[in-house]
């Protein structure tokens, strides 16, 4: 796909989800939330992770509070999401390495938040984007990945693949709402079982749908 088609779905789907001020799905008042909340959002559902955000940041509000904790302390707060008791170790263990290598403080590079367990670039990418305003690069999920590829905007199935792709796709100012909108069209209409060709707004424009349909996809 060239730039100019991929800018066409792109003022589409803004057009299709409007965005307001708020362009996450996970509450968070600060960089630490954040952080942490994004940790333990890996292959868990935003809605899973926003219901324990209110037990653990009672209990664990900042960083110290969280790096005094053992791993067996949390784990009972954070039960209901997935891979709790490694998550438990990763985000008290980040916690400790902001005091330790941060002066508490949430790193602002990728380079820098990749050093902090349970955080890679998806992750860094996020925090960046959500609590700092700052987009070097494109988070990609699984709903990124589903969506880009069938759209066409890649060929791969490799995150890092994908995400470069996206990036030399769309110019630099959009790239913070990228992972927004294709998340929102993953799940509304673009579904990993039944996608909704019929209410897409993209469908002329989709390698999927023009393939499903015998037609060459668009350039």
């Amino acid at each position: 796909m060239n730039r100019e088609t991929a800018c066409e779905v792109y003022r589409r789907l803004l057009a299709e989800y409007p965005i307001s001020g708020r362009r996450h799905f996970i509450d968070f008042n600060n960089p630490f939330e954040a952080l942490i909340l994004t940790i333990l959002s890996a292959q868990t559902t935003d809605r899973a992770v926003n219901a324990i955000r209110d037990d653990l940041f009672s209990r664990y509000p900042t960083p110290e509070a969280l790096a005094r904790a053992e791993p067996e302390e949390v784990e009972p707060l954070i039960r209901g999401i997935g891979l709790y008791r490694t998550k438990a170790r990763y985000i008290v263990c980040a916690a400790r390495k902001l005091l330790s290598d941060f002066g508490g403080e949430v790193p602002a590079t990728i380079s820098e938040l990749q050093s902090l367990p349970g955080v890679g670039r998806k992750t860094a990418n996020i925090v960046l984007s959500h609590a700092f305003g700052i987009n070097v690069g494109i988070a990609v999920d699984t709903h990124v990945r589903r969506v880009s590829k069938r759209i066409g905007f890649t060929g791969s199935a490799n995150p890092d693949v994908i995400e470069r792709d996206l990036m030399a796709l769309f110019p630099e100012d959009a790239w913070k709402n990228i992972n927004y909108l294709l998340i929102r069209h993953g799940r509304e209409i673009c579904t990993a079982r039944s996608p909704k060709h019929e209410r897409c707004p993209v469908a002329d424009l989709c390698r999927c749908y023009q393939e499903l349909r015998g037609q060459a996809p668009s350039p």
